[in-house]
């Protein structure tokens, strides 16, 4: 079983094989945590990512990490979120599942994801950690390949609100 970290911070300064990026359809860099791994990363990760050529909603590519501490990004494209209208769960966990799936892949051991959706896509985050727990522990039942997922969530709230389902989530294993 993998360890579970849930932790406040800044996912740029994680030193974890991979790092997860909620990403948009583009790969070319945004705003939040998108900007801040484009930015510190350097300008190899844009070179990768205009050479993937973009990643649909649900799916996961990866890049090297350029300057940023970890070995790998993985970019992820979380829904944006319009009232459980457009399937946003089923993309969601997606978002996820096929980022531990891609990190399996590529032999990683440890990696840090961010809160996917709950920023500037208006993913309600009480909702959005549900759809994690559920992804993460699908996963983890038929894999033991990753030994650290860690969730890095930069406000306070977002710890909170993680930090609690998990902790009810770890409690009833």
């Amino acid at each position: 079983m993998a360890k579970i970290n849930i932790k406040r911070g800044d996912i740029t300064e994680e030193k974890v094989d991979a790092i997860v990026n909620a990403a948009n359809n583009t790969l070319l860099g945004g705003g939040g945590v998108d900007g801040a791994i484009h930015r510190k990363g350097g300008r190899i990760i844009l070179e990768q990512c205009k050479k993937i050529g973009g990643c649909p909603t649900g799916e996961s590519r990866i890049t090297t990490a350029g300057d940023l501490p970890s070995k790998y990004v993985i970019h992820t494209v979380g829904p944006i979120y319009h009232d459980s209208k457009m399937n946003e769960e089923q993309l969601l966990y997606n978002a996820y599942y096929n980022s531990l799936k891609l990190a399996e892949k590529y032999n990683i051991k440890s990696i840090s994801f961010p809160s996917i959706s709950t920023g500037a896509y208006g993913y309600p985050i009480e909702s959005a950690v549900k759809v994690v727990v559920r992804a993460v522990k699908d996963f983890l039942i038929n894999s033991y390949a990753i030994e650290e997922i860690n969730f890095i969530l930069y406000s306070d709230n977002d710890y909170s609100v993680y930090k609690e389902y998990f902790e009810q989530y770890l409690s009833n294993l």
